[in-house]
């Protein structure tokens, strides 16, 4: 029983997750989102200026990353579910309040194209 709830809350937040993100981001439908270029994107995880996610979470082949956020590792494993983790960089505080990452959809830090590009990289670690 306690593994049914468990799996049906963790199906409605996954749910409500990508409820909110396409009603945050307007015009944008999972199904039409544009595809990313994950050179492009592992360019843009890596440019401080921009993604610098290796400020905060262990990723491959980067020299002194940063141990606030989990290890980009096993991306596809973790979230099987590509518009869950789409939806994490766009807002991660939707999933967690405390979250200490920018919201990078919301505050338009990256451009659709770029969190497209960048989700792709990410996804295929």
């Amino acid at each position: 029983m306690i593994a049914l709830k468990t799996t049906l809350a963790g199906a409605v937040g996954t749910a409500l997750i990508a409820a909110c993100v396409l009603a945050l981001a307007p015009g944008l439908n999972a199904a039409d989102a544009p595809t990313g270029n994950p050179e492009a994107g592992k360019e843009i995880a890596n440019d401080r200026k921009l993604g610098n996610c290796m400020a905060c979470h262990v990723m491959p082949d980067i020299e002194s990353p940063g141990n606030i956020g989990p290890p980009l590792i096993g991306m596809q494993a973790r979230y099987p579910d590509k518009e869950k983790l789409r939806a994490q960089i766009w807002d991660a505080t939707v999933a967690n309040p405390d979250s200490s990452m920018p919201p990078f959809g919301k505050h338009g830090i990256l451009t659709e194209q770029q969190l497209n590009d960048v989700l792709e990289y990410i996804w295929s670690l």
